[in-house]
This record gives C-alpha cells, sequence and structure tokens, in this order.
C-alpha cells in the first residue's frame, strides 16, 4: 500500500478515474433527463431508449479508451470490486478508485441537477425499483456482467448497449457510482441498496465463473492474492506454451 501511495502514477489513475466518471454520468443521465424538456404546445419527447443506451454505452466506450492506459478505466465500483476478487489490483487501489468514482458522480448529478433544475420533479434519473420487488430488482443486475478482464487490470466495456430491455423496469442501474451520485444529490435512498448489491453480486460471479471456469490461471493463488497488499507489478513477461493458449502475465 504504501509503494502505491507515493506514486504519481497511482494518483493520475485515480483522478482519472474521477474525471471519466464524472464525464460518463453526465453524458449518460444527461440523455436520460433531455425527454423530459417541452419542444413546443406543452409536448415532450417520448422516451427513447435506444438513445438513452447508445449514450451509456458510446460514452464508456470512449472513456475506456481515453483513460484505459491510466487507471484501467473501471468507473464503476462492482468492476472495481470484480478486479479486487481477481487479485489484479490492491486493495487500497480499489478503494480509492471506489471514492474517486462516487466523488466523480455527485459532481455531475450537481452540474446536471444545475442545468435541469427548470424540470419538475427532477429526480436526476435516481435509480428506483419501480414497481419491481427488492428481490427482482437485486436479482436481475446479476447477469449484467462488465467485470471483463484484459491484461493489466483494464476493464472491457459492452453490456451497456444491452440496457434497451431493463430500462422501463429498473432504469437498469448496473453501476452503484451512477445510482449513488443521484441519490445523493435528490436526498432520497429509497430502495437504495439494491443499487449496490446487485452489481457487487454480478461482478463477483461474473469474476469468479471467468477466473475459475472460463480461462482459469495457472499462478499459485498465493501468489495472486499478494496483489492485494503490494499492488500490481509493473513489468511482466508474456508466456505462451503455444500460440492458440492463454497469455499469463508474470512477474520478472
Amino acid at each position: 500500500m504504501a509503494s502505491e501511495f507515493k506514486k504519481k502514477l497511482f494518483w493520475r489513475a485515480v483522478v482519472a478515474e474521477f474525471l471519466a466518471t464524472t464525464l460518463f454520468v453526465f453524458i449518460s443521465i444527461g440523455s436520460a433527463l433531455g425527454f423530459k424538456y417541452p419542444v413546443g404546445n406543452n409536448q415532450t419527447v417520448v422516451q427513447d431508449n435506444v438513445k438513452v443506451s447508445l449514450a451509456f454505452g458510446l460514452s464508456i466506450a470512449t472513456l475506456a479508451q481515453s483513460v484505459g492506459h491510466i487507471s484501467g478505466a473501471h468507473l464503476n465500483p462492482a468492476v472495481t470490486l470484480g478486479l479486487l476478487l481477481s487479485c489484479q489490483i490492491s486493495i487500497f487501489r480499489a478503494l480509492m478508485y471506489i471514492i474517486a468514482q462516487c466523488v466523480g458522480a455527485i459532481v455531475a448529478a450537481a452540474i446536471l441537477s444545475g442545468i435541469t433544475s427548470s424540470l419538475p420533479g427532477n429526480s436526476l434519473g435516481r435509480n428506483d425499483v419501480s414497481g419491481v420487488s427488492p428481490s427482482l430488482g437485486g436479482s436481475r443486475m446479476i447477469g449484467c456482467w462488465r467485470s471483463h478482464r484484459e491484461p493489466g487490470g483494464r476493464a472491457g466495456a459492452g453490456t451497456q448497449l444491452c440496457m434497451p430491455p431493463r430500462i422501463d423496469y429498473t432504469g437498469c442501474g448496473i453501476n452503484p457510482a451512477r445510482s449513488f451520485g443521484s441519490a445523493v444529490i435528490t436526498h432520497n435512498f429509497s430502495n437504495h441498496w439494491i443499487f449496490w448489491v446487485g452489481p457487487f453480486i454480478g461482478g463477483a460471479l461474473a469474476v469468479l465463473i471467468y477466473d475459475f471456469i472460463l480461462a482459469p490461471r495457472s499462478s499459485d493463488f498465493t501468489d495472486r492474492v499478494k496483489v492485494w497488499t503490494s499492488g500490481q507489478v509493473e513489468e511482466y513477461d508474456l508466456d505462451a506454451d503455444d500460440i492458440n493458449s492463454r497469455v499469463e502475465m508474470k512477474p520478472k
């Protein structure tokens, strides 16, 4: 932990998570709020789930490409937890990432609150169960896996585009930070726990299935858990038996 704390690269990564999450929440939630603005004759634009899904998916994909080489572009506490359980980041880094993500989401929600202050009953895209029981609201997010792993602890981005079938039911709150920002600014934490527990369970299951069933790693588990305290090894040898085998990162 001490070694990471003293490194500029570590703090650059934390700042990258904060800025990227701020932009992500501002763009994505802003797209969901835009349909409520009047367009004339007291009419409003009908909600377009495809538009919202594209805003979420394209923004997260763009930001992943922009800051992925700096922080891994987690932008989601559930993804960070998944990579922590996968022994790819330290506990200290995971904690700082989650704090940065939540603060970034709060900042974005506060900016949106000022911009959209004229909207009546503006909830800032706050997630709620919307008529779905808390148990169903949590379990449906277990299938929202965004913990696909790439070398170096970089999180992949893809499942945001599968949002349309789920938006109308629960708001598809698979990002706890995004849900947290709106809840803080609106001072409404009704059923908020669902949008932490659900994604965390989904991220944990995704990592366990990927790491131990789909693509198990050959490295010793005791060596892997050392990452939790010492952080990631910065230099690696790429070692593979043949071109079709899975690439492993091993310390020099």
